[in-house]
Order: structure tokens, then C-alpha cells, then sequence
């Protein structure tokens, strides 16, 4: 019997509710990722002045963050598949409110590096849990779009922040923000965690991971909120056709024949997306414009120009990863990188800087953002069964942020190096991006409009 037409309006606005607050959990989950990663660059030098760092402090002040991010990831992923998806965001979100405390209150430099070390342990465990939410609670004509909110979320954090940080500056001057600016801007992060922790009240679990744990009927009344009963009755009979040749998802499962092509898949596209080199210039971006003889020669404004065409280029793959696939823009995406990263090192080999270098770099962070940004989250997210998604996710997150770490630590050694240099580097990035794209050819698949359980069933 057909509804009538007032019940349909009714269940269709609880579902637009209900998807609403999974987004808005995504982007603030994002939001708080990026925040705290660029939150250091406006403190750094009041904190150096403050704390008289020496060269190797200060370094160890702005990598603080990543020692944490590595066990953040490893943890969590463990800890989702036990306790829940929706109990692991409410202590991401905690820690990020205790980091932005304990950031913004240290007496003492080893005191900094702690609370820094818990903003690690944030941003580690959310960059996990954020997209592997999400893409359980998603329908699968929307997954893509609302898989992209979590880096949306990222990027919207590392731009605004850089007004934030700009706006504090403007409170006082030079000895004020020695004193007090810095312990401003740290602990501004207080109030989106804040307001994090208030949207996750009204979520609920995800539905894949109660039926995994047996709790079938909050499962069903989690999918008729989030689609209605029919589609609540389809995502149930999946569910079930999977749970039959699932296990309980011991860690030992991923190395098993049938998981070698995901956890392949998930752990190359997260180390290709940080040896192309995004955060060689998203940390060293004020160096390499300099270089590049703009004439832009303050952090803030060199930021400024990558954070926006980051920001947008992050839209341009919200709007086209659920029409156009995963496949296509990974295609189209790494392709662009080779040639711009190609030409950015052909230009400093050459001798040519200005405009022309810019905006080749530029070509690169625009044609990141479209695909190898948003897309191995989305795509590590979907790949995995659900009872080792949390752990396969773990290792691909440990992936990232480790090599993260290895190119932040390499790119000042290479680019000052005299047997290599800018042009070498850069031509580096260019071939790690090559055999990305190579790599995608060969063993990627399309997930576009596919269930969770049938991208399960595709590796089977």
C-alpha cells in the first residue's frame, strides 16, 4: 500500500535530518583536523621567541602534533571495532578540546609538547573514524559527496585558520603576542570541539557495526532514519548476505589472500598522496614562493593562496566523485600532478620563477585537491568488510601519517642539498605521482553506486 503523500514528506525530512548531522559531524570532525595542523604555523614564531627555542625545538614544536598522530591511528582502529564508531568520536573530540586547554596553558616548553602530543592522539584517531563513519552511514547514492565533507571539512580548517590566527595577531602587538597570542590561538580549538561534541549527541551508532555486534533491530531503526524503511530492508538483506562468509575480524585477517588487494590498494594511495609532496609545500609554502620570486614574502599570504585553491578545487571533487567515480578523477587528478610537478622542477632547473612557477604549483595543489585529497579516504573507507574496517583503516592512516612525516623531515635536506636541489626534488614528487597513476590503472576499481557489501563481494 502506497504511503500517502504527508507521510512521505515526513520521512523524507527526518532522513534530510538525519544525513544533515552525519555531514555536520564530518565537516567539524575535518574541521578540527585542519585546524590543529595549521594552527602551529601562526604560533610558531611567537612560541620560539617565548620559550627562546633553538633550531631543533622549534622543529620539534611544529612535528610535536605527528608523534601523536601515529598511535592516534594505530589505537583507534582496535579500539572502533570494539567499543563503536560513535564512542571513539566522542573521545577524538575530547582530546581535541583537552589539547586546546593544554596548548594554550603550558609554563614550560615540555608542557607545550605534551598537550601538542594530545592533539596528535585527535588528529591520528579522527582521520580514522571520521571517514569509515561516514561511509557506514551513508547511502550509496551519497557516499562519495558526504565522504568528500571530511576533507571539505580539513581544507575549510587549514584556510580559516589562517584569519583566525591573523585576527589574534591583531589583538596586540609584537611583545602581546609573545606573551598571550600564541596561548589564543591554540586554545581557540576549544570551541569547535565544543560544538562537536554537541552534534554528536543526536547520532546515532553506525548501523553496520550493531549488526556486527548482533543488535539488529537498532540497526534497522539507525537505516529508516538515515533512508526510510525501503531503503532500511535493502541495506539489511546485504548485510546479511555478507555476514554469512564474514568472521569476527582478528587483525591477523587482513594479510588473508582475500584482503591483500584492499589493504594494497589503501596503503600505496595513502603513501603516493604524501609522497607527490602536498605537504612539502603545504609546510614549507612561504620558502618555495619566496623562491619562486612572486613577491610574496609573508607566510600568511602565500598560505592564503594555496589554502583557496585548495578549498576549491576540495568542492570541484564534492561535486563530481558521486557522477563522474572515484576511478575517473584518480585518473584525471594524478595525471595533472605528473605534468605540474614535471614542470615545476623543469622551471627551478631552468632558472624560470615568477608567475609561471606559481602557477604550475598551483596546477598541483588544484588537480591534489580534485583526487588524491579527498579520494583514498573515500576509497579506504569503502573497500575494507566491516569487521576489519577499523583495523585495515588503522594501517592505512598509519601509512599516511608516517609518510607525512618522512617528507616533512626530507624536503629541506633535499631541497638544500647541492647534488639534488629543488628541481630534483620536485621531480621526485613527480615520479611518486607517475607510479600512482600506474598503479591505478592497473588495480583501483570503480565503488561509484555501490553498496558497502557489494564492493566486499567485488574483492571475494
Amino acid at each position: 500500500m502506497k504511503a500517502s503523500p504527508a507521510i512521505e514528506t515526513s520521512e523524507t525530512r527526518a532522513t534530510g535530518r538525519a544525513l544533515s548531522l552525519v555531514a555536520v559531524v564530518g565537516v567539524f570532525g575535518g574541521f578540527l583536523f585542519g585546524y590543529d595542523t595549521a594552527v602551529i604555523n601562526g604560533a610558531n614564531q611567537y612560541l620560539k621567541a617565548h620559550f627562546a627555542l633553538t633550531p631543533l625545538q622549534e622543529g620539534m614544536a611544529g612535528a610535536s602534533a605527528i608523534f601523536g598522530c601515529i598511535p592516534g591511528a594505530m589505537c583507534v582502529g582496535f579500539l572502533s571495532d570494539r567499543f563503536g564508531r560513535r564512542k571513539l568520536l566522542f573521545i577524538c573530540a575530547l582530546l581535541y578540546a583537552i589539547s586546546g586547554l593544554l596548548s594554550a596553558a603550558p609554563s614550560t616548553f615540555t608542557q607545550f609538547l605534551m598537550a601538542r602530543f594530545v592533539s596528535g592522539l585527535g588528529i591520528g584517531a579522527s582521520s580514522m573514524i571520521c571517514p569509515v563513519y561516514i561511509a557506514e552511514m551513508a547511502p550509496t547514492a551519497w557516499r562519495g559527496r558526504l565522504g568528500s565533507l571530511f576533507q571539505f571539512g580539513i581544507v575549510s580548517g587549514i584556510f580559516i585558520t589562517l584569519f583566525i590566527n591573523a585576527r589574534i595577531q591583531n589583538f596586540g602587538d609584537e611583545q602581546w603576542n609573545t606573551v598571550s597570542g600564541w596561548r589564543w590561538m591554540l586554545g581557540a580549538e576549544v570551541v569547535p570541539a565544543v560544538l562537536l561534541l554537541g552534534f554528536l549527541f543526536p547520532v546515532p551508532e553506525s548501523p553496520r557495526w550493531l549488526w556486527q555486534q548482533g543488535h539488529e533491530s537498532e540497526a534497522r531503526a539507525v537505516l529508516e532514519r538515515l533512508g526510510g524503511a525501503a531503503h532500511a530492508e535493502v541495506e539489511i538483506e546485504a548485510m546479511r548476505g555478507t555476514l554469512q562468509i564474514e568472521s569476527r575480524g582478528r587483525v591477523s585477517e587482513l594479510f588473508q589472500a582475500r584482503f591483500r588487494r584492499p589493504l594494497l590498494i589503501g596503503v600505496l594511495l595513502m603513501a603516493v598522496s604524501q609522497f607527490s609532496g602536498i605537504n612539502a609545500i603545504m609546510y614549507y609554502s612561504t620558502k618555495i614562493l619566496t623562491t619562486a620570486g612572486i613577491g610574496v614574502k609573508d607566510s600568511f599570504a602565500s598560505s592564503a593562496i594555496i589554502g583557496l585553491v585548495n578549498l576549491v578545487f576540495t568542492l570541484v571533487a564534492m561535486a563530481l566523485v558521486d557522477k563522474a567515480g572515484r576511478r575517473p578523477l584518480l585518473l584525471i587528478g594524478l595525471a595533472a600532478q605528473v605534468i605540474a610537478l614535471g614542470m615545476v622542477g623543469w622551471m627551478f632547473h631552468a632558472g624560470i620563477h615568477g608567475t609561471g612557477l606559481l602557477l604550475a604549483i598551483l596546477a598541483f595543489i588544484a588537480a591534489f585537491a580534485m583526487a588524491l585529497g579527498p579520494i583514498p579516504w573515500i576509497l579506504c573507507s569503502e573497500i575494507f568488510p566491516t569487521q576489519v574496517r577499523g583495523r585495515a583503516m588503522s594501517i592505512a592512516t598509519f601509512t599516511i601519517w608516517s609518510s607525512c612525516y618522512v617528507v616533512a623531515q626530507t624536503f629541506p635536506m633535499l631541497n638544500d642539498s647541492a647534488k639534488i636541489g629543488p628541481a630534483m626534488t620536485f621531480w621526485i614528487y613527480a615520479a611518486f605521482s607517475l607510479g600512482g597513476l600506474l598503479f591505478t590503472l592497473w588495480l583501483v576499481p570503480e565503488t561509484k553506486g555501490r553498496s558497502l557489501e557489494e564492493i566486499e563481494r567485488q574483492f571475494h
